[in-house]
């Protein structure tokens, strides 16, 4: 079984919290807080790339 790294939850208003995690074979999670058991995978570059792109501004029309 793969361990995950588990950053603090980011949380938004009221209990919006998810939290993002990193394995050692280069994997990159996203999970609603208290629910890592059932988190998006995907390689650790993708994870970078959608933080890249969520703080360029690509995802703003979503606010």
């Amino acid at each position: 079984m793969t361990s995950i790294t588990w950053e603090e939850p980011f949380c938004g208003e009221g209990a919006n919290c998810f939290r993002l995690g990193t394995d050692d074979n280069g994997n990159g999670y996203i999970a609603i807080a208290g629910q890592e058991d059932r988190h998006l995978t995907d390689t650790h570059e993708a994870l970078r790339t959608l933080i890249r792109d969520i703080k360029a501004g690509k995802a703003d029309h979503l606010l």
